[in-house]
């Protein structure tokens, strides 16, 4: 139970941290929001929890194919302003781009973790 309330305090954190730089430094919010800093706070505890390295390797594994199919989410909100999008229908636009990307790989291939 600490474990999962640590867990929470820390996403908060960051996630607070994140959105008050960036609206003084969007550059460095941007710099904060792409450190994989939820991936080696999962790889960690992962590892802190149940020293399974096999399991750890599988998930670095599948996240490192499912980063690049995620990256379609942040084209509607990068060009919003030109496509002259509200902030919802860019947010739901990337949602859904990001939805089928990942979809799409689900559905036809093979899990990274068989290999």
């Amino acid at each position: 139970m600490t474990a999962t309330i640590l867990r929470a305090i820390v996403s908060a954190v960051i996630l607070v941290a994140v959105a008050e730089v960036s609206k003084r430094q969007p550059r460095l919010g941007a710099i904060l929001l792409t450190l994989p800093i939820v991936s080696i706070l999962a790889f960690t505890l992962s590892w802190w929890q149940y020293h399974d390295l096999v399991a750890v390797s599988r998930l670095a594994r599948e996240t490192l194919v499912l980063v690049p199919l995620t990256l379609p989410f942040f084209l509607p909100l990068a060009f919003a302003e030109r496509l002259h999008l509200g902030f919802w229908t860019a947010l739901g636009l990337g949602l859904l781009l990001a939805g089928l990307a990942v979809g799409s790989w689900i559905m036809l291939a093979p899990s990274v973790s068989d290999e």
